[in-house]
């Protein structure tokens, strides 16, 4: 199959494009690279050193012999869209390129903006081009659990069934997103969902939680393909900025009082999510989704299980409480479903001491690249 890889040079992308083509799909990467220069902008890095793209491309294909194709530009550029959808011809797409911080959509005016922007049109240029070239090819979107924010309800895999004056329907699960950047994720469902209904378009939406981890099978076979860890406030996780801060000798910065609860999945599972969803495409018409995570833990687990392993390891790690700069519920029931993606096949990694070990021994490994100017918050909701 022909797989469309539209965001391939971020996180989930470039692990995502390496598993897929190690599994025998020939791989397309769509980037603007524009994620390298928002680092450069605000002044943050990865702590681990990312090589150009076409270096990781060219060492992928020594290591292999597997070509993977680069078409670099923006898709909110329709003639470019246009572009790389006669020369690559897909069979499915998967979209990860978007604007993917809550903080960054929350600086100010501008970044929010720039968040809706560049999400909604890209999107909805992708949903166009679909129409124009070939209305069976399958959307895999990259969501976030996000878009449903923390009711005091159970969290349903994208529908709810809804019982109102002696009448029934299912219906889209209401969302309450938390920022402008899961704003825009909200718009993008809804657009997704409209045109599969109206077009005939086939789409799966995969409500990611939270990623963690570095390394997978294939970014280990060099150096040149690692992965990147990001830890600064805007683009960093809580737990890979808890195992940095752990790393040099920091204390472990928790928001609040620490009991934001979300969901949790490994790199591993993300890029098994994907392969999943790809060879089990959605119907004509259909919008599917499904919610992307194998665990649960609040933010004060998180900083409790990083406290645990780093000690066990000889290290002194303190926890330190700071003042919320979002605006959320500290306190909170969450219940998230997440059996769809298990049905299909998916045999999750938890999240072990054993992996937190090797996260943290990571991040000592690369601890003289850490910028303690980027560790502390700045960027407020209010």
């Amino acid at each position: 199959m022909r797989v469309l890889v539209i965001g391939g040079d971020g996180y989930c992308g470039w692990a995502t494009a390496l598993y897929l083509s190690e599994r025998g799909f020939d791989v397309g990467i769509v980037d603007s690279l524009v994620r390298r220069h928002w680092d450069l902008t605000l002044g943050v890095d990865t702590l681990t050193p990312i090589t150009p793209i076409r270096h990781r491309i060219d060492r992928w294909r020594e290591l292999t012999g597997r070509e993977i194709d680069l078409f670099i530009g923006d898709i909110c550029d329709y003639p470019f869209v246009q572009s790389f959808m006669r020369k690559f011809e897909p069979e499915a797409i998967v979209h990860f390129g978007e604007q993917r911080s809550a903080p960054f959509s929350m600086i100010d005016r501008e970044h929010a903006v720039m968040t809706q922007v560049m999400n909604v049109t890209g999107n909805l240029n992708l949903l166009f081009a679909i129409k124009e070239f070939n209305k069976d090819i399958h959307l895999v979107k990259l969501g976030t659990m996000g878009e449903y924010g923390t009711p005091n309800i159970d969290i349903e895999e994208g529908y709810i069934t809804i019982r109102h004056n002696g009448r029934e329907d299912r219906l889209p699960y209401p969302k309450q997103p938390g920022s402008f950047y899961h704003l825009s994720k909200v718009h993008d469902s809804h657009n997704i969902q409209f045109a599969c209904r109206i077009w005939g378009l086939r789409a799966t939406d995969l409500n990611q939680g939270v990623v963690y981890g570095v390394l997978t099978d294939q970014t280990t076979h060099d150096e040149i393909l690692v992965n990147r860890l990001d830890y600064d406030e805007v683009f960093g996780t809580a737990l890979n900025r808890f195992c940095v801060q752990a790393a040099i000798g920091h204390p472990l910065t928790v928001y609040g009082k620490g009991g934001q609860t979300r969901g949790f999945l490994d790199i591993r599972d993300t890029v098994r999510c994907v392969e999943i969803a790809v060879s089990n495409p959605a119907a004509a018409g259909e919008f599917r989704v499904f919610n992307q995570f194998t665990e649960q833990f609040s933010v004060y687990d998180l900083a409790m299980m990083v406290q645990k392993v780093g000690c066990e390891a000889g290290m002194k790690i303190e926890v330190q409480h700071l003042p919320n700069p979002r605006v959320e519920k500290e306190e909170h029931y969450y219940n998230a479903k997440n059996t769809l993606l298990r049905d299909l096949g998916l045999e999750p990694h938890c999240l072990s001491e054993s992996l937190l070990s090797s996260l943290l021994h990571f991040a000592i490994r690369y601890k003289d690249r850490v910028d303690t100017s980027q560790i502390m918050p700045t960027v407020t909701w209010k």
